[in-house]
């Protein structure tokens, strides 16, 4: 396939026509020789010269016989069939082919054009230098701890430093880092306060490869995924812009305000679309805004944030993080500062029918939302001093959690190559990596980045190498050892019967709170006094009971799966004693056969 870029330039832009003329030579300088200089010169003497006697020739046994090629045109046409035979009959060509075979000149010619064109297809074998021998072999994994190491360090050019508030990776091998940088300290960053934002090539710290230069500072900063030259940002006025590299540091267009979101602008998403153009953000002003880069005069479609659903404007909650799984194009998901988690329907027929339901969420906003690349029914969220992570089943409460932690986290993501890894961010300037495969109560590793507070991280796609950007507009590079990015065997399946079990627990619970308050709500309404008063500890023993019958359907799948594990080892090594005593028995006969 061939690739032909077509420039196309009018005559007149090229300048004007350079006529050339010949003239004669002119002197210019004339400079007389100074015979005092030659003292300065020492003359070579003698000068020696080594001469090899033989021609330098190498050899190697890659290399085969030169070849010269050419290029022909051929016409062909049935031919090679007496005059008496239908090439268009099959009997015929069948029958004067199983004559032709059975003549003696047949098998001299085909051996003698099998060697010719066994040479010639030797002519066009070509050696892989770089094949890799061994690729379908699984290596043994060492059991060494997992650590990370800091590759690269980003420093905010400006005097006055800015936090860095989000990070997005280039779509195209990750060669490059865009990083949006704003104070979100409400009216104390100084009138002095650069406005930009950089884009990054991770292999050059000293200097950013280029600079964007929005109208207001950035708050999110998102590479498009079909097209790798254009950016989409959300401004802290709540603006949108987008830009195209190829054009400058300057944005192509940017939303009216009249038409914007009334508070910042923290979270913007593309959108699977066939033109690659459209995108969605949402801001603490309660709105969720769809966007066409093409025409950013006006939002496509709105939302807002009532829990209500009556689109009041005054009752909606702020939303802080978007969701959007591109396998699952009609939902979304909004983390609202108020702690809610909002699930979303775009294809609904109203906007009161959008907001399908809500989860309890986080005591404080929710600064992460995401769900899991691998099963995208279980999300993960991070706000206050928890990460949870929920299924979509339940909307009571969430089916997994880390503990409490002493700092405020700040972002959480997962592992885009692991399905039980993710990682968090905390206000003490610790990165945190969860491996919920290895254990539950604490982090795999815990990595002191810097002394002050990491605001956003980022995974690259390969998930090899993680950008974690802090308060002072620090980006720190952090490469991640194999055993934290090299998925496990048989761990996706580990990973899908743990979100279940636990799903399947907290269903259970939840039945049971359902049962307790109808129970409850009858009695009240009976005028009759609480089942605690009547039966003092039923409620407690009905709830043991309960924790115990799913103890015990835990321990039974968990003996069912190890019996199944054993079966199949058995049969294994049944295969193998199958396997040898045929061959044993093959060998006997070999040996046993009586001399003729």
């Amino acid at each position: 396939m061939e690739i032909v870029y077509v420039y196309t330039k009018k005559r007149a832009d090229f300048g004007r026509q350079c006529n050339f003329s010949d003239r004669p030579a002119e002197l210019h300088v004339d400079v007389v020789p100074d015979h005092s200089l030659t003292s300065n010169f020492i003359e070579r003497n003698p000068c020696d010269s080594a001469i090899q006697c033989a021609q330098e020739m190498s050899e190697h046994e890659v290399n085969t016989e030169r070849f010269e090629t050419e290029s022909r045109g051929i016409n062909h046409v049935e031919g090679g069939w007496p005059k008496d035979i239908n090439p268009q009959e099959v009997e015929q060509t069948i029958r004067f082919r199983k004559k032709v075979e059975k003549e003696e000149h047949y098998v001299a010619a085909i051996q003698q054009l099998g060697n010719v064109m066994e040479h010639c297809i030797k002519q066009n074998n070509a050696i892989d230098i770089y094949e890799e021998y061994f690729d379908q072999m699984e290596i043994e994994t060492t059991e060494e701890p997992p650590s990370a190491k800091t590759i690269n360090v980003f420093r905010d050019p400006n005097d006055i430093k800015r936090s860095v508030s989000h990070l997005s990776w280039y779509p195209d091998g990750s060669r490059k880092l865009a990083v949006a940088y704003s104070n979100l300290e409400f009216q104390r960053s100084s009138p002095n306060t650069s406005y930009d934002s950089y884009i990054w090539d991770i292999e050059n710290p000293n200097k950013p490869e280029l600079t964007l230069k929005p109208v207001s500072p950035l708050v999110c900063l998102e590479y498009n995924p079909k097209d790798s030259h254009v950016l989409v940002g959300g401004c802290y006025n709540g603006q949108i812009a987008y830009w195209d590299t190829r054009k400058g540091s300057h944005p192509v267009e940017l939303s009216p305000i009249e038409q914007s979101h009334r508070d910042p602008v923290y979270k913007t998403i593309w959108l699977q679309s066939k033109t690659g153009t459209d995108c969605f953000s949402s801001s603490t002003d309660g709105q969720v805004l769809w966007w066409d880069i093409r025409k950013l005069g006006e939002p496509t479609e709105k939302l807002v944030l009532d829990p209500t659903r009556k689109l009041n404007i005054e009752n909606a909650l702020g939303g802080i993080s978007l969701e959007f799984e591109p396998t699952m194009p009609t939902k979304f998901m909004v983390g609202t500062e108020q702690g809610q988690i909002i699930s979303c329907n775009r294809k609904a027929k109203t906007p009161a029918e959008k907001i399908v339901c809500s989860y309890p969420g986080h005591h404080g906003p929710v600064y992460s939302l995401q769900r899991n690349p691998f099963f995208p029914k279980n999300f993960l969220t991070v706000g206050d001093w928890t990460a949870r992570i929920w299924s979509e089943d339940i909307r009571e409460a969430c089916i997994m959690w880390t503990k409490y932690h002493m700092s405020y986290l700040t972002d959480g993501m997962w592992s885009p190559v692991r399905p039980g890894v993710f990682y968090t961010s905390k206000m003490d300037g610790t990165l945190d990596v969860w491996d919920y495969l290895f254990k539950q109560n604490d982090a795999t590793l815990s990595i002191q980045v810097c002394d002050e507070a990491l605001h956003s991280l980022k995974v690259q796609e390969n998930g090899k190498i993680i950008a974690c950007g802090s308060h002072s507009g620090t980006t720190t590079l952090l490469e991640l050892s194999e055993g934290l990015w090299n998925m496990q065997k048989n761990e996706k399946n580990l990973v899908s019967t743990m979100f279940e079990r636990e799903t399947k627990r907290e269903k259970i619970l939840e039945s049971r709170q359902r049962e307790l308050r109808l129970k409850e709500r009858v009695q009240s309404q009976q005028g009759s006094r609480p089942a605690e008063e009547e039966q003092p500890g039923g409620d407690e023993e009905e709830e043991q009971e309960l924790i115990e019958k799913a103890e015990k359907e835990f321990f039974k799948a968990v003996e069912t799966e190890k019996k199944a594990l054993e079966a199949q080892k058995i049969e294994e090594l049944d295969n193998i004693t199958e396997k040898d005593s045929e061959e044993a028995t093959e060998k006997e006969d070999t040996v046993e056969e009586p001399e003729q």
